[in-house]
């Protein structure tokens, strides 16, 4: 099938966004590189303090105005913005294919995705209401109303470039706050983009900010007075930095963290709908997600496991690897080569534990098409895992699928609770009290019965336990509103 048509034509030096113009940045110029290609589509700053500073004091000055504007209004400038996403959905999906690689019906899930959050933001006047108790003593009153804090900085991550941010974005501003987003340098275009369509929208300048770079900026936000809260997406050790920089200066903080998810694969599963259902899990996105499969769980006898193995192998060595923009493609490239080298250790560490491979992706890779083998990495499986091998334990963030057998279910959910982590444990069965038994032991914010991608919609909250997601509360709908508002408590006695 023939190659879809890239939307960034040419080699621009990004912006920032600040106090709704565009602005140059003064720090380091580095390339932006389509990893399924290796051409250059762009150069991003690395900015400086200054100008993270510069973005906080253009939030701060917008945010009086902003807050006093009624949620109805505010809610009208995001009806805006989701217009325009919808009217420039394809061409925003297909630059996340550009500067990420993964394929193109991915990016429309992850577009999608991103315009749901802006849709239920728009909710915000009802969303903020606040309970009311008359008569709680003799001519008293109570109820509870939902305040804006001011300013917050939302640090995006390199794997969901155009939805992540949108988790926090459109409840802060809803809510009456003002942003300032910090994009992975990785993959600054999407940002570039729907700051682009912000600014269409006509919200008010200063309301929303995109400033780009790295440690530096992060940092900036970290220690800034004015900033009051954060969220983040990243890896684990990040997120604990974040929160104890966070703690310090007494900022709210969300920092969603890694994962490392157990697929569990009961011998009474539908064995036709399960396999393609573990093929988007481990292989999606080529495996750089936090709800990919990674340790895949099986029940069962020997006749049950090599049969259901066979089918494993078989389909995941049919899948069809190449630039995302092909719309025949289901696996695009990982992101950079520092990234697959580091996915090739887990598996040579795997290996060297005592793992064996049933299907290697480290050599040459059939892509489709003439692209360098740069970045490509062909789908692996290692067999012969046990829980405590580091192939099993760490988060790799990419296509590989370590399995392990369990004799029975207990012993099952004995090893995903034995994790580190807590994001997204799944379990294939045909049986009620299987699937009802494992949603309620499990230790894990999002649970998966015969799905394998655990996506809760937007007005669910993404959230996890142990070290896969910090804090209380997490992002999108209902908490999300929660943690961009303090709740005050109004009491009154009518004389």
């Amino acid at each position: 099938m023939a190659l879809l048509e890239e939307p960034i034509k040419e080699v621009r030096t990004i912006q920032n966004f600040i106090g709704g113009e565009w602005v140059d940045s003064q720090g380091e110029i580095r390339d932006v590189v389509n990893p399924a290609t290796q051409k250059t589509i762009a150069k991003v700053p690395i900015s400086t303090k200054d100008e993270i500073d510069a973005a906080v004091e253009a939030a701060k000055e917008a945010y009086p105005d902003w807050r006093r504007t009624a949620p109805v209004s505010r809610a009208r400038y995001l009806f805006r913005l989701k217009e325009l996403l919808e009217e420039n959905f394809e061409e925003v999906s297909r630059i996340q294919t550009q500067e990420h690689g993964k394929t193109i019906d991915e990016s429309r899930g992850e577009t999608r995705r991103g315009i749901e959050n802006v849709e239920v933001a728009c909710g915000i006047p009802t969303l903020m209401q606040g309970p009311y108790s008359e008569d709680i003593a003799p001519g008293i009153d109570e109820w509870i109303i939902r305040q804006p804090l001011g300013v917050f900085g939302i640090i995006g991550p390199f794997n969901f470039p155009f939805m992540i941010p949108l988790w926090s974005a459109p409840y802060a501003l809803a809510t009456g706050n003002c942003v300032v987003v910090k994009p992975s340098s990785e993959v600054p275009n999407s940002q570039t983009r729907l700051a682009e369509l912000v600014d269409e929208a006509g919200f008010p300048p200063g309301v929303w900010n995109v400033v780009h770079g790295g440690r530096t900026v992060v940092n900036g936000m970290l220690d800034h007075p004015g900033i009051e809260g954060i969220t983040f997406v990243g890896s684990t050790p990040t997120a604990q930095l974040i929160y104890e920089r966070c703690g310090a200066t007494g900022k709210r903080v969300i920092a969603q963290g890694g994962a490392k998810n157990y697929m569990v694969i009961m011998p009474d599963c539908d064995v036709l709908r399960t396999i393609p259902a573990l093929m988007t899990s481990f292989f999606g996105n080529a495996g750089q997600r936090c709800l990919s499969g990674a340790n895949l769980c099986i029940v069962g006898d020997d006749k049950f496991y090599n049969s259901f193995m066979d089918g494993v192998a078989d389909t995941t060595s049919k899948i069809i690897i190449g630039n995302g923009l092909d719309e025949s493609v289901q696996m695009g490239p990982v992101h950079d080569t520092e990234k697959r080298e580091r996915i090739i250790g887990y598996i040579e560490s795997g290996i060297k534990q005592g793992a064996k491979v049933r299907l290697d992706g480290r050599g040459k890779v059939n892509v489709t098409g003439d692209y360098p083998q740069t970045c490509f990495l062909g789908p692996t499986i290692l067999e012969n895992v046990n829980p405590d091998m580091k192939c099993a334990q760490d988060e790799i963030f990419g296509p590989v699928m370590s399995v392990i057998r369990a004799k029975n279910m207990d012993e099952a959910i004995d090893m995903a609770n034995g994790s580190t982590f807590g994001n997204a444990h799944a379990i294939f069965t045909s049986s009620g009290n299987n699937a009802r038994e494992f949603q309620y032991r499990v230790v894990s914010g999002n649970v998966g019965i015969n799905i394998g991608i655990v996506a809760p919609m937007a007005w669910f909250p993404f959230s996890g336990m142990k070290n896969s997601f910090y804090g209380i509360l997490h992002t999108q709908g209902q908490e999300a509103v929660r943690f961009f508002t303090e709740s005050k408590v109004v009491i009154q006695r009518w004389f």
